[in-house]
């Protein structure tokens, strides 16, 4: 029994390593787009938000926030850290503006989540 559970040990320590040797392997990229909830970049179609009140408000009432790229790519921000948290604190001041975040993207099932490093309104184009 002693063997089978040493064994048993070996094998979950391999694949928390692997785990974490996978997971550093995302991308870091940079996504540009709007900062608006979830529930509204799906089921309303939007290519930009109602706006920066209505996102705020929808954030508040536990709406989670994402990212829309102009190419329609939504980007779910999302914790890498054990237990995860919610990104809503880190978008909420970005509600329905548009932003510059940079970090690492992974990517399941046709969806795409970002782990954010770096997150700025963009400034105005010319």
């Amino acid at each position: 029994m002693r063997q089978v559970f040493s064994l048993f040990k070996v094998v979950l320590a391999a694949v928390l390593i692997a785990a974490v040797c996978f997971a550093s392997d995302a991308p870091t990229v940079t996504v540009k787009g709007y900062v608006l909830d979830s529930a509204c970049a799906f089921t309303k179609g939007l290519s930009k938000p109602i706006s920066q009140a209505c996102a705020i408000s929808c954030a508040k009432a536990g709406s989670p926030l994402v990212i829309l790229a102009a190419d329609g790519t939504i980007y779910w921000p999302i914790a890498d850290t054990t237990p995860s948290s919610g990104q809503n604190p880190k978008l909420l001041p970005y509600a329905g503006e548009k932003v510059t975040a940079t970090g690492k993207v992974y990517e399941r099932g046709g969806s795409k989540a970002i782990v954010i490093e770096k997150i700025e309104a963009q400034t105005a184009e010319k």
